[in-house]
Formats: structure tokens, C-alpha cells, sequence
């Protein structure tokens, strides 16, 4: 009976101990930190716009958006000046692999006028990124789809 009891225990160290490192370690959100590349495609599957940007995982879920070019971006996002917000929520790092809940938005600052706005909601495994995007604003700025944002690798 000790000894059932003993492994029992033994066994709930155990797995508590893993269930610690999987939460709350300072490595496990630096994992989404790096250049990443998007491609947003529509309901057909056609390439609609891409992007490249750097994000940095801040306090609690938010995420610096730096370095945001647009690589296509159609006349909906013509112009450069645009505002991007992102959060990262961790679900968990096995072993190097992030996992969690990812959502972005990228908005227009046209002075006076409607704004387009385009939100970007998904999965993050590991290095990939990725889910369904809506675009709504001015006419003829509107659509949805799916995209795929990969890291790239340092050099």
C-alpha cells in the first residue's frame, strides 16, 4: 500500500512539474519574437495581398507590430500609412513549439474619411500562422479569406 501511495505521488510531482513548464516560462512567449511573412489568399484561393513585419511579444497578449510593408497591397492599402495592432494569447510551448490564439488588424488613416480595416484571426503552431481575414471599408475594399503567415528564419 506505501508503495501505491508513494507512486502516486511520485506521479503527481510529475506531472505538475510539466504542467508548470508548459505555462508562465519567460522563453515560451519570446517564440513568436522575429520576421515573419504573410500571404492572405481569397475564398477561391487566389492571392489577394502580403506582407512582411517583425513582431515582439509585449506584457500579457500584446504584440509590437514594427517593419509592416505590404509587398502587394492592391489600391485598398495604397498608401502607406497605415496603423497595426496585434496580440499573441500562449496556449502553450512543447518542446520549442508555440501554440496559441493570434489576431491582427491593420487599419487605413485616411484623414476625415472611412477607413479600411482589415482583421486577421488564427492559430499559431509552431512556426506558422494561420486563419481567416475580413476586409471591410471604403467601396470596393471589402472581402475575406484565408491566410498563412510563416516566420522566417534568422540569418
Amino acid at each position: 500500500m506505501r508503495k501505491q501511495i508513494g507512486m502516486i505521488v511520485l506521479l503527481m510531482i510529475v506531472l505538475l512539474t510539466l504542467g508548470l513548464t508548459g505555462c508562465g516560462s519567460s522563453s515560451s512567449s519570446s517564440n513568436i519574437n522575429g520576421t515573419w511573412m504573410a500571404t492572405l489568399n481569397d475564398v477561391n484561393g487566389s492571392p489577394v495581398y502580403s506582407f512582411s513585419t517583425t513582431f515582439t511579444q509585449g506584457s500579457g497578449s500584446s504584440v509590437s507590430v514594427t517593419n509592416f510593408t505590404f509587398t502587394s497591397a492592391g489600391s485598398c492599402f495604397a498608401s502607406d500609412q497605415t496603423t497595426e495592432t496585434a496580440t499573441f494569447g500562449l496556449m502553450g510551448n512543447f518542446n520549442g513549439n508555440v501554440t496559441g490564439t493570434f489576431e491582427m488588424t491593420i487599419t487605413t488613416m485616411f484623414p476625415g474619411a472611412t477607413n479600411n480595416v482589415l482583421t486577421l484571426q488564427g492559430t499559431v503552431n509552431g512556426n506558422t500562422i494561420s486563419g481567416t481575414w475580413m476586409l471591410t471599408g471604403l467601396t470596393g475594399c471589402s472581402g475575406n479569406g484565408n491566410f498563412t503567415i510563416h516566420g522566417v528564419p534568422p540569418v
